[in-house]
């Protein structure tokens, strides 16, 4: 549900907010709602203004239960530097906030009950977004950190998995919450949401290596240099297998060797791209090398 358009952001609300606001109102806890939806736009809006700081496009909030998500250009995501930034400044602006109600209460303008709930707010937002998990922050930042030492697939996948697994213990202990008066419907609510949103975050991992694979060309053509990384395979391996070890910001030289060790020749990272878009990641790599 689009809420309308700030500084050139769209705002959206997902489903599952909607929910979240509708069991705030069912308790009779509408201001609380309120004020979580206010931190999670705050968070949100730090995204796209960090984003765009550092030139990527991003024109599109959607607020989840456990924070949102600032639609940012495909760039983002294949580049670990401005993805780290940019993740760290929601987890930013709550701790801003936080210091900002201290310093509320501290001159007296404290609401003994609605800044408690904003100061719980913030400091659950900055803990549950900086758990090393897809979609959270610190999943992005510990995908950041992986993907420039065993490639951007293999990152998404374990930051991923991550992501299900803690879906799956907040959920479980949310049920315990719940049956020891600990807690509400909310954490049910927001572990089933992570789940969902690690799932699609994982069977989105190999067109996001397509993507980087393409912007790397294109960071090449317009840079004209790029630091290389060289590896060693057998002719046998095919181009699906090869691949997976590929870094961003690095252009790869592949030395291939036949089954008995011997130095065949050297594939670029340019003809491995052409050959798996025409014939598809099962060719054998020693098929490149002109005998």
């Amino acid at each position: 549900m689009r809420l309308g358009r700030v500084l050139g952001v769209d705002i959206y609300l997902n489903p599952f907010f909607l929910a979240l606001l509708a069991l705030f109102f069912v308790a009779g806890v509408l201001d609380r709602g309120l004020v979580a939806f206010g931190v999670v736009l705050v968070h949100e809006m730090a995204h796209a203004l960090v984003a765009h700081r550092l030139g990527i496009s991003s024109n599109e909030v959607e607020l989840l239960p456990f924070g949102g998500v600032a639609r940012a250009g495909t760039e983002l995501q294949v580049d670990p530097v401005r993805e780290t930034y940019t993740a760290l400044a929601g987890p930013a602006s709550n701790l801003v906030m936080i210091a900002l109600c201290v310093a509320l209460k501290n001159y007296g303008l404290w609401h003994a009950d609605l800044s408690l709930f904003f100061l719980q707010c913030n400091l659950l937002m900055v803990a549950f977004n900086l758990l090393p998990a897809l979609p959270l922050d610190g999943g992005r930042i510990y995908r950041s950190y992986l993907a420039s030492r065993i490639g951007i697939t293999p990152a998404t996948y374990r930051a991923a998995v991550l992501g299900q697994i803690f879906a799956v213990i907040i959920a479980f202990s949310s049920i315990l919450g719940i049956w020891l008066g600990a807690c509400g419907l909310d954490i049910p609510v927001t572990a089933l949401f992570l789940l969902y949103a690690s799932t699609r975050e994982r069977s989105a991992a190999p067109y996001l290596f397509m993507q980087l694979l393409m912007r790397k060309q294109q960071e090449l053509l317009r840079e004209g240099v790029m630091p290389v990384k060289q590896l060693v395979a057998t002719e046998n391996i095919p181009l699906g297998q090869l691949m997976q070890p590929f870094l961003p910001r690095r252009f790869h030289l592949v030395t291939v060797l036949d089954r008995q060790w011997q130095y065949l020749g050297i594939v670029t990272e340019s003809n491995i791209i052409d050959t798996l878009l025409h014939r598809g990641v099962d060719v054998p790599v020693g098929e490149l090398i002109k005998r």
